[in-house]
């Protein structure tokens, strides 16, 4: 699959070395070059300008691409950026990120977006670009919000730590996608063990959520 996304901000990161380590091809578009250089060994097809910007679009082949996804810290910002992928360029599936709630309701097909990303909980660890140790974080809802894409990062007290995934007898509806270490990704598989420091990015069933919180922070 062919990923385009906007913003090299946490979420953007995340999301684009995740999908990269998958298998999947896709293109971070930034304008400040300094972070793009940070990710210069990475997977990532990586172009530098402003995504709310046509030419920029284009010639970072969002034409050909099968998702775009807006995830700049400006709503006006992804508002755009969604509107020109959907109407310009035709994407198929196009994502926006929402950084105020109070914009929430602007996210619809009237600006081409497919699927609004609202990660309240979130707002405060953006700023600081970290993850307080031991809190389980949404950042998206999926299934008209009865699966949560999560994130936790493990401390010394978490229940994982010192397990491998296989060890964690996970619920049916919770699954471990990856593990962020030392600003690396890595897909989780059975074997992988997690450490502390660890950040988890997990998906889950609401039925399943407390399970899966107590599974990893206990």
């Amino acid at each position: 699959m062919r990923v385009a996304v906007a913003g090299a901000g946490k979420v953007g990161r995340y999301l684009g070395l995740n999908l990269a380590e998958r298998g999947h091809a896709v293109t971070l578009i930034e304008r400040e070059g300094d972070v793009l250089s940070a990710l210069a060994d990475s997977d990532l097809h990586l172009h530098r300008g402003d995504a709310c910007s046509p030419l920029v679009l284009e010639r970072a082949g969002v034409r050909e691409a099968d998702v775009m996804v807006a995830a700049t810290g400006d709503d006006e910002d992804n508002l755009v950026i969604c509107l020109l992928a959907k109407q310009e360029f035709a994407v198929p599936r196009v994502l926006g990120r929402v950084n105020h709630p109070t914009n929430q309701w602007l996210f619809d097909d009237a600006w081409g977006v497919d699927l609004a990303v609202s990660p309240p909980h979130l707002l405060a660890a953006l700023v600081e670009e970290e993850v307080t140790a031991g809190d389980l974080i949404s950042l998206l809802r999926l299934e008209h919000g009865q699966v949560e894409l999560l994130e936790v990062r493990l401390d010394h007290r978490s229940a994982a730590v010192g397990q491998r995934v296989a060890d964690l007898e996970l619920p049916a509806g919770a699954s471990l996608l990856a593990v962020v270490r030392d600003g690396h990704v890595t897909p989780c598989r059975g074997a992988t063990p997690l450490e502390e420091g660890d950040e988890v990015i997990a998906l889950a069933t609401l039925d399943d959520y407390q399970e899966l919180r107590l599974r990893l922070i206990g």
